[in-house]
């Protein structure tokens, strides 16, 4: 407890206008960052999870959500890309110690982001009866995929509120509460899960004999413990937000109401993230296109591949949301030395970090895919893939933490015209070329030359400090 108190007093130093030593710095993004990274491998073992489990229904239902992948992903990015305009702004305005005007931004941003994912929701809704066939799926694999994103459609508002809350708290410097309730969240989602995706069943443990009741809904399963667990954490959060957070709790005295100046300055921020979030799932949805008829075994260890890949990069993440949070409140309180300082930081962390699960993927490869897929022609393809992914690890988290830092300062559109030329004039010429000659192997030596590039890129950027200047407007 004491500990934590200490932590909250480094934060305000930033408010505050007192010096750090490097070992605080340090500290403080460890403090900010370690909850995350919990939450983001938390959420990582979930999807872990998931793909386990529908996994061992077949490779029909495996290859469904695979499938749908690319797509949920790009729903989900357009539905919290709004987040950031909303969540950097706060982080600036509490280091600048406006905690009125910080408070004015988070209801705005409720109504902003609620309406644009109530549209999302709509439009994938009215989309899931054709998507899995444009996206080349079998007949017997399309009809699981549309029920599948059917109900993650519907679940699209509380995904943008889970994401929002999370993010807001954050930015206020309380990492621990998104992170555990992320862990808690994870739990709910294995229970569920349990309970709709099998049918009722008698488990053996040791000497006992237990029943286990069960929907039997398979793949919709799947996706309806994801959204209920969501929406029982987004509650929670909201509380913690609402009414336990001194700085944003909601108070009578405040006017709420929207105001252009403060749209406007989101639209700036977001509109560029938006658009970098739909060029990255668009080349990722175009990637799929180009695996798809390569067979529902190349689909499969592709999609559970990238989950477990993800258990190297979620780090970064968290690390990235250390450092806009950082960097935001840093710039807020006009301390562009202190911004710079701790994006250095936070960047040699995030590709230490990543270089080291880098190291793990390559060496526990075939375990990673034993536990996703019992299939031995998934788990062959799937171990070359990652082995050939983990060089590429320091430079991706490179790009991940980089792109924390410029966003906390606001530098958003930069970042999404770098992605932009990576994405689609690197990985996927290379990808369309490569899979002739190599099948899925060479669309992943594609993904490995393209994110090395985009963390090169990254870089530059960031050493080139022009993301200061924009700060300085």
């Amino acid at each position: 407890m004491e500990k934590e108190k200490k932590n909250k007093q480094l934060i305000a130093y930033i408010r505050e206008g007192k010096e750090f030593t490097v070992k605080q710095k340090i500290l403080l993004v460890l403090y900010l960052s370690v909850p995350t990274i919990l939450a983001q491998i938390s959420s990582i073992i979930m999807q872990y999870i998931d793909a386990a489990m529908v996994g061992h229904l077949g490779t029909v239902e495996s290859s469904a959500i695979g499938l749908m992948a690319t797509s949920t992903w790009l729903f989900g990015s357009l539905c919290t890309a709004g987040v950031a305009g909303f969540s950097i702004q706060l982080a600036q305005y509490i280091g600048a110690k406006n905690d009125r005007k910080a408070r004015e931004i988070l209801w705005q941003s409720y109504f902003v982001c609620l309406f644009i994912a109530t549209v999302l929701a709509l439009i994938a809704v009215v989309l899931c009866p054709f998507l899995p066939g444009w996206l080349g799926g079998g007949a017997e694999t399309c009809k699981l995929a549309r029920n599948y994103f059917f109900v993650y459609g519907c679940s699209l508002p509380f995904v943008a509120l889970n994401s929002l809350t999370s993010s807001m708290l954050q930015c206020s410097g309380n990492m621990l509460a998104p992170g555990l309730l992320e862990c808690v969240m994870c739990f709910l989602d294995v229970v569920l899960n349990m309970l709709l995706i099998f049918p009722s069943a008698h488990y053996v443990v040791g000497n006992m004999k237990i029943y286990l009741p069960g929907a039997d809904l398979g793949v919709v399963g799947a996706s309806l413990g994801t959204a209920l667990s969501e929406i029982i954490i987004v509650g929670v959060m909201l509380y913690i937000l609402a009414l336990r957070t001194p700085m944003l709790r909601l108070k009578k005295s405040d006017a709420y109401r929207m105001k252009k100046e403060d749209l406007v300055r989101a639209a700036k921020i977001s509109l560029p993230l938006a658009f970098e979030r739909f060029i990255v799932c668009a080349a990722q949805i175009a990637t799929t296109v180009i695996v798809a008829p390569l067979g529902n075994v190349a689909l499969v260890a592709n999609s559970f591949a990238i989950t477990a890949e993800s258990f190297c990069y979620m780090p970064g993440y968290g690390i990235g949301s250390a450092a806009t949070t950082l960097v935001g409140q840093s710039v807020g309180a006009k301390r562009e030395k202190l911004a710079l300082s701790f994006g250095k930081i936070t960047i040699g962390l995030g590709m230490g970090i990543m270089f080291f699960t880098g190291v793990l993927m390559y060496v526990f490869a075939p375990e990673m895919m034993g536990i996703l897929s019992p299939d031995p022609e998934v788990q062959e393809i799937g171990v070359i893939i990652l082995r050939i992914e983990a060089f590429a690890e320091p430079l991706y988290g490179a790009s991940i933490v980089v792109a924390g830092v410029l966003r906390g300062a606001g530098d958003t559109l930069v970042p999404s015209i770098l992605s932009l030329v990576s994405l689609w004039m690197v990985r996927l010429p290379l990808s369309y070329t490569l899979a002739k000659e190599y099948g899925l192997s060479g669309v992943w030596i594609a993904m490995c030359v393209e994110l090395c590039f985009r963390g090169g890129i990254f870089l530059i950027r960031f050493v080139r400090k022009k993301w200061l200047r924009i700060v300085q407007e």
